[in-house]
């Protein structure tokens, strides 16, 4: 086993079967400090699962707001009580759909739109997790919250009474994907159910640039871990960045304040950037707030 870096980037192939947790509990154990992630997948869900490393941990919900990106698989005409696969059939009514109807249906739930949580998620009501809740049998209430989908094609369609539909989604963080695919089947006139998914993208990064959890406890028995590590400011490089001298850098560090003459342009109220030392070593997170930028996470 090989130490950490104290703030670095794993970018994971999650397997299908597999919770979020234990891909995080196992690469702990073999590289130990903390380790998180940035966004839960299902077990029956693949793709990509950004982990945070020692003190990048502090930095997942800067990752976790960025925009993801699904190929996504859905039955229609066949409804489970969990809106995907791993459910238990509620209904099966054939559901033979066109190209053309199915897209016409992607084309209503384009943009931003009102969605209720499923009662399997990890959503709160009342201070109970919903999916602990059904696990009991009671369905409750639940806020519908608005969602952004800024991209919704069709790949593939099966024909048949119970047609498999393929469809890629850009979406916003919070997106249900399960929903989704239940949204399409009833616009079409009946029900589906999320039969396989995968996500391929979380912000810039890619699963293709992913790699494997036992590559990860490989490269920690053979001391390569670090090669495998992206940088902080690599992976929140979408934010905009305020590089500073050492005299900045260090009031930085101590948690200070700067002044708002020194945000980069274009800067607005509420804007988040990340502000590195002369060579782009991330030092903290800072926020635009009113006339001050004022620390968010403060890293060294």
């Amino acid at each position: 086993m090989t130490s950490p870096l104290s703030a670095g980037f794993l970018l994971v192939d999650k397997p299908q079967g597999w919770t979020s947790h234990d891909v995080v509990a196992k690469i702990r154990k073999h590289i130990g400090g903390k380790v998180g992630h940035a966004g839960t997948l299902d077990p029956m869900a693949t793709g990509l699962l950004v982990l945070g490393i020692g003190g990048a941990t502090r930095l997942l919900r800067f990752v976790q707001g960025a925009q993801k990106e699904y190929i996504a698989t859905a039955q229609f005409g066949v409804a489970t009580d969990s809106l995907d696969a791993d459910g238990a059939i509620i209904s099966r009514e054939p559901l033979p759909t066109t190209e053309e109807q199915v897209v016409a249906a992607m084309e209503r739930f384009t943009g931003t739109i009102l969605q209720t949580p499923p009662m399997v998620s990890a959503r709160r009501v009342e201070g109970r997790r919903l999916y602990e809740l059904a696990r009991e049998g009671k369905v409750v209430e639940r806020e519908a919250r608005p969602v952004t989908i800024y991209r919704l094609e069709l790949i593939d369609l099966a024909p048949s009474d119970y047609p498999e539909v393929t469809f890629r989604t850009v979406c916003s963080t919070g997106t249900y994907i399960r929903t989704l695919a239940d949204d399409l089947g009833q616009a079409v006139g009946g029900r589906a159910h999320l039969s396989a998914l995968r996500r391929v993208r979380n912000g810039s990064m890619h699963v293709n640039d992913a790699v494997t959890v036992d590559e990860v406890i490989d490269a920690s028995r053979h001391d390569r871990l670090e090669t495998m590590m992206l940088s902080p400011a690599h992976v929140l490089g979408e934010y905009p960045e305020l590089r500073v001298d050492d005299a900045t850098a260090f009031r930085v560090r101590n948690g200070r304040e700067l002044p708002d003459q020194m945000a980069p342009d274009g800067a607005g109220v509420d804007t988040v950037m990340r502000v590195g030392d002369r060579e782009g070593n991330l030092l903290a997170m800072y926020k635009k707030d009113g006339q001050a930028l004022v620390p968010e996470v403060v890293l060294h």
